[in-house]
């Protein structure tokens, strides 16, 4: 059985029956004949549905909000917010896949040479439970405009969010099993990634899973695109607005808990305004209220699960055994629930946990560095590359900083690192490759064919 757990009082949502192998194979044999019909649609056909999806979406929004909250404890506004993002993604691809997919003539010697995009076929996505609806519309609607099936394979925590999200698109008017939710634990995956019909993988996920996932889906000669989280760097210098920096800051390190592949992790702060900043920015972390994920008024709710809040917490504890300092919270609180107070951790160095890893909850960790130079050797030194940030009020030394001097998949200047269904996600390094969403995204899961004509 799979269970779905409510992280805020340790009770049981629901339980699932695990999915068969015979079942498995029946759901994904008819994805396939689903999409050989479906690859034959139009675009404007793909697009009406996809507009419904959207429409879905946003009448069901409190719904399917207080759903995600329930079963993985996010604060309920920032639930409505994911919702409500996700009709954006679905309203996004039904009006631009058309002009992203469109034949590309290529001058040659030929009469006629070109390149156009075709659909693969039944693409496996295994995605997690931090944001478990955006995640799965950022892959889903780009795949299905193109012309592809999907077959999801949510956290199983979250298999309510998972159904709910297969009845959208059955309800907007897609085929039936064109895109269908697998009830299965991740230790089930090998014989599914195998499966003939599956053409491509698309993981969002740890480090080890995505080794793996990669590992036998490069046996069988399948695409992955690979989203493996980071430990985003966040480079303060001298002249940034301090206290416009720090909430900037705050918000990114506390959105969804910190459960957040791109929130800020490490803010590398440079010598000369470190103490100033500091204590800004422990003010802000200690502003943000916690508790009932369904108070408004909370802005931090549960982490996902007593386990993952305790690996957090033996993250911070062995980080403060090494030299860390802490300047505010890093104590769990009596009661029920999973939840993690707001934690600051200062005199982070190079081979504590709050340096080399990605802390997945409310935990920052500040870093001095002597001068700008160092700020982004600080920055660059991780085995992560997914996001990262730069503040200062000049924008022509952020602009170069964030395009050649940091290194990772999305830079940004004087804002927090987020997902935009324009422009293209994804990182480097350990946090994986490929891209999601924008015109990369949508081209990912397609034959790049080149026709050339005498």
């Amino acid at each position: 059985m799979l269970y779905s757990i409510n992280p805020t009082d340790g009770n049981t949502i629901s339980s699932y029956e695990e999915m068969e192998k015979d079942r498995i194979s029946k759901i994904i044999e008819k994805a396939h004949h689903t999409f050989l019909n479906w690859k034959e649609t139009d675009f404007n056909f793909r697009s009406q549905r996809m507009k419904k999806a959207a429409f879905i979406l946003k009448n069901r929004n409190e719904e399917l909000a207080k759903l995600m909250t329930m079963e993985m404890g996010k604060p309920i506004a920032q639930s409505r917010a994911e919702v409500e993002k996700c009709a954006w993604v679905c309203d996004y691809f039904a009006a631009n896949a058309e002009n992203f997919l469109k034949d590309e003539i290529i001058e040659t010697e030929a009469q006629k040479s070109f390149v156009t995009f075709q659909p693969l076929g039944v693409i496996l996505a295994i995605m997690p439970w931090n944001f478990p609806f955006w995640q799965v519309f950022r892959f889903a609607a780009p795949n299905l405009m193109a012309g592809n099936a999907g077959i999801l394979k949510h956290s199983s925590n979250v298999s309510g969010c998972s159904l709910a999200i297969e009845k959208v698109f059955l309800d907007a008017g897609f085929p039936e099993g064109l895109f269908a939710s697998l009830l299965v634990p991740s230790k089930n995956m090998d014989d599914i990634i195998e499966n003939k019909r599956i053409k491509a993988v698309t993981l969002t996920g740890s480090v080890p899973a995505g080794r793996s996932v990669a590992a036998k889906a490069g046996a069988m000669l399948k695409k992955t695109v690979l989203e493996l989280g980071g430990s985003d760097p966040y480079v303060i210098l001298d002249d940034a607005d301090l206290e416009t920096t720090a909430g900037i800051c705050v918000a990114s390190r506390m959105l969804n808990g910190g459960q957040s592949c791109i929130a800020a992790k490490r803010f590398i702060i440079t010598s000369k305004i470190y103490d100033e900043f500091e204590n800004i920015f422990v003010r802000k972390m200690n502003e943000k209220k916690m508790g009932n994920p369904f108070d408004e008024s909370n802005f931090l709710g549960p982490q996902a699960s007593i386990q993952l809040r305790d690996e957090l917490h033996q993250q911070v504890l062995d980080s403060i055994n090494k030299g860390a300092k802490l300047l505010l919270g890093g104590i769990i609180p009596e009661g029920e629930g999973a939840f993690y107070p707001p934690t600051v951790l200062t005199n982070v160095i190079k081979g504590m946990p709050a340096y080399e890893e990605e802390l997945f909850g409310p935990v920052a960790a500040l870093i001095k560095a002597k001068d700008e130079d160092e700020a982004i050797k600080i920055a660059n030194d991780t085995s992560f590359g997914l996001g990262a940030a730069v503040f200062t009020s000049d924008e022509k030394r952020g602009t170069l900083i964030a395009k050649e001097r940091l290194n990772a998949g999305c830079c940004f200047v004087n804002d927090f690192v987020k997902s935009d269904p324009r422009l293209p996600f994804g990182g480097i390094n350990d946090s994986g490759y490929g891209r999601e969403l924008a015109t990369f995204g949508i081209r990912e899961f397609v034959n790049i064919k080149t026709v050339y004509l005498k």
